[in-house]
């Protein structure tokens, strides 16, 4: 999902609770609250000698050590005032997309794209998941187990995806 869509989906239910589930049937705890925005340019080269660049937008969220008791969730509405707030000072590429960045007791802090979304009742429910690594190379570097002409490419140095 991208960032507008992300902040369509918040404007079309601002009268709900805001939920993220961060793994099947977990969800973050009512005391969390957004602690950064990161605008991030990502400059990269994969295996195969390839270049790329792309931007992403980060939300990250942290239960709050000092709110165990709260048991309400942060209201769609507020998250628009801090997103927007965020905006007034470094505007978003609404085109890019949206991950969420997050990590407690029992899970790893992982930065989690946005899967899905369900409305239940008062509720605007955010399903995030792990994306997988892969390798962006892959048609043209194999490892070398499975293609041997890569292998005998690696083992002469002569490769760029060694």
């Amino acid at each position: 999902m991208n960032t507008k869509e992300f902040f369509n989906l918040l404007k079309s239910n601002e009268n709900k609770s805001l939920l993220f589930e961060y793994s099947p049937n977990k969800i973050i705890k009512p005391n969390y609250h957004i602690t950064e925005v990161k605008h991030i340019s990502i400059e990269s080269v994969d295996c195969g000698a390839n270049t790329d660049s792309w931007k992403e937008t980060i939300i990250q969220l942290v239960e709050s050590a000092n709110k165990y008791d709260k048991n309400e969730f942060m209201t769609v509405l507020k998250a628009l005032s801090i997103l927007e707030k965020v905006a007034s000072i470094k505007p978003f590429s609404l085109d890019t997309e949206v991950k969420f960045e997050f990590g407690n007791d029992v899970f790893h802090t992982a930065q989690l794209f946005v899967a899905d979304y369900k409305i239940e009742t008062n509720n605007l429910i955010i399903k995030l998941a792990v994306e997988k690594t892969t390798c962006k190379a892959k048609d043209s570097c194999e490892p070398p187990k499975i293609n041997k002409k890569i292998t005998v490419l690696c083992n002469t140095k002569k490769s760029e995806c060694c």
